[in-house]
């Protein structure tokens, strides 16, 4: 768990729709949390929670690798 992942999941517990609105903005996710929220706290944050920790979409991939070309040799 990096730095940011740690601040994300702190606002998530504070306040949920804003953990969810600081990895994904104003999609789908940030406005179900945000419904999640005024149904209840608890369903805000174990959905922010759920959304932060567990999403598999958004976790650190290596860069695919890339090979320049050579020259023929002459």
């Amino acid at each position: 768990m990096g730095c940011a992942e740690f601040v994300e999941v702190v606002l998530a517990i504070i306040f949920p729709p804003l953990g969810v609105f600081l990895r994904y903005g104003c999609r789908l996710e940030f406005w179900i949390c945000v419904l999640l929220t005024i149904l209840g706290y608890l369903p805000g944050i174990v959905y922010a929670l759920y959304v932060i920790l567990c999403d598999e979409r958004f976790q650190l991939q290596p860069p695919p690798r890339y090979y320049a070309p050579t020259a023929p040799l002459v």
